[in-house]
């Protein structure tokens, strides 16, 4: 393989040049999340040859993703396999230069730290602010740019943080929002087009920030593409942000972390929210409608079938996930039918 004819068209761009992708193959990205985002983007970063990517996601590859998701195929369902471990395969076919790590793995407070260390940039492709607002504080910690990115229905949007240069995502959203008071991919359905939409700009933000171009934005971006309508907010770091002005790390403490227990005897995992919710069970029940099997909605608790799961929601938020002895599966399972 010639690498000079392989990026030649990079090159070619006087935004990257020989120069620029040259320090693209020096430069190291970690991607939070094996789904439609993260498939979009470490296939653009792999192709682009950035020199190292890791990729992490703690869930396994199911028959509903591969409307939009990138890379995986039936027989990945079939053989129940993990994301990030599919994923990081796939990418090595396709860029033999490029080393590509997968980690089967929960993103926690125990473990951020570690996937972060030695990398110049995170592309957020997770499906929950709990992850995100941990990510911003490991990041802000660490000084390493992250760049925001969220699609539901029609809709999308992205925002680069860069520690020291701009605002954080908590300059935007303040506080955790409570579970179930945001829809997801598994209540409001996605359009298969528009992850690779947000990645596209996702990648292309980050690549900029890698090579310290000045074309790099700290505005929100908001795109429906729907209605065909893209639109720039400007935001400025909030002097009283507790993240990036004053310095708080509760995240990155542990504060807003789905704290998952194993039940003992039962193929069971109980999540409970680190404060209790007020959980509208009636609105959820609709929502799931479709979506998921034997909806059972009494005033005291929501039950439903979803995948091969069953999970039984009560109004604090805490919730049952039968089929599942795994944490991680229990904690990604609550992110998709319920939220953060």
């Amino acid at each position: 393989m010639d690498p000079v004819e392989r990026y030649s068209r990079h090159t070619l761009l006087s935004e990257i040049g020989r120069e620029g992708q040259a320090r693209i193959g020096r430069s190291s990205v970690l991607i939070v999340g094996c789904g439609a985002l993260g498939t979009a983007q470490s296939e653009r970063l792999v192709r682009a040859g950035v020199g190292r990517v890791r990729v992490v996601d703690r869930d396994f590859v199911t028959e509903s993703n591969l409307q939009r998701q990138t890379l995986f195929v039936d027989a990945d369902v079939a053989a129940r396999l993990p994301k990030a471990a599919v994923l990081a395969e796939r990418l090595r076919t396709l860029n033999p230069g490029v080393t590509v790590e997968g980690v089967v793995d929960d993103v926690n407070p125990d473990t951020i730290r570690g996937l972060l260390a030695g990398m110049d940039l995170v592309l957020d492709a997770t499906d929950n602010f709990e992850t995100r607002f941990l990510v911003n504080d490991a990041c802000l910690d660490a000084g390493t740019p992250w760049v925001y990115g969220g699609v539901v229905g029609t809709a999308g949007m992205t925002l680069n943080v860069r520690p020291g240069r701009g605002p954080c995502l908590r300059c935007l959203v303040r506080d955790l929002p409570p579970a179930g008071a945001l829809p997801t991919c598994d209540t409001a359905g996605i359009l298969n087009t528009l992850p690779w939409t947000i990645a596209a700009i996702q990648v292309t933000e980050g690549l900029k920030i890698l090579l310290d171009d000045p074309a790099a934005r700290d505005d929100l971006l908001f795109v429906d593409l729907w209605s065909n309508s893209f639109q720039r907010i400007a935001l400025k770091p909030d002097p009283t942000c507790p993240a990036c002005a004053l310095g708080e790390r509760p995240y990155l403490a542990g504060a807003g972390h789905l704290a998952p227990v194993k039940l003992c005897g039962r193929d069971t995992v109980q999540i409970r929210p680190s404060q209790p919710a007020a959980l509208d069970l009636k609105a959820l029940a609709a929502a799931l409608e479709g979506r998921a099997a034997d909806v059972v909605c009494n005033g005291f608790l929501l039950a439903f079938h979803a995948e091969r799961y069953d999970v039984t929601l009560f109004p604090d938020g805490r919730a049952l996930v039968r089929g599942t002895t795994d944490p991680g599966e229990a904690r990604a399972v609550y992110a998709r039918y319920v939220g953060n």
